[in-house]
């Protein structure tokens, strides 16, 4: 696994190291020991898989309250995925910064999203999968959201969403 910083403190993009042979190539997309040599949280206790049938599906942005914050590694399995991450740590240097990365079945690539950040994202194809390895149970009642568009972060998303949920819609502008 090759691990890349993103501007974001804490968050990388993580790219596969395939080894190729004439059958294809065989790559790990976890490895506990790589993580912890980064400082980084390796424990995974939930896995959890998203289908959306639609392009312009916006599910998104996520995070869940303290004590149950999560950290995330998110893969597009099938389609693509614009992937954002935005800093909600209040004590960070780049609290309310965010980063996006364009995830593919094809690119293999991969985010690790912090403990204190919020993570959505938009498909960019029909029928696109995306699989989470999750680093703490989902707790409905800690749930949050930060609006897809709130102008206090200010985040470029490549195109207007064409489906968003009810509650996706129903999030408040950051106070």
């Amino acid at each position: 696994m090759i691990l890349t910083p993103t501007a974001i403190a804490g968050a990388y993009v993580i790219d596969i190291e395939p080894r190729r042979d004439e059958r294809g190539f065989f790559a790990r997309t976890f490895c506990r020991e790589e993580l912890t040599a980064y400082d980084l949280e390796a424990d995974v206790v939930q896995a959890n898989v998203s289908w959306n049938q639609q392009r312009g599906t916006l599910r998104g942005l996520h995070y869940q309250a303290v004590p149950h914050e999560e950290t995330k590694i998110v893969r597009c399995t099938r389609g693509a995925i614009w992937d954002v991450l935005l800093d909600l740590r209040p004590a960070s240097a780049t609290f309310g910064r965010w980063h996006a990365e364009e995830l593919t079945a094809d690119n293999h690539r991969m985010l690790y999203i912090p403990r204190g950040f919020a993570h959505g994202y938009l498909t960019l194809a029909d029928d696109t999968e995306v699989f989470y390895l999750v680093g703490h149970r989902y707790v409905p009642e800690s749930g949050r959201g930060v609006r897809w568009d709130d102008p206090a972060f200010a985040i470029q998303w490549p195109f207007q969403p064409s489906v968003i949920s009810a509650a996706d819609r129903s999030h408040a502008l950051w106070p």
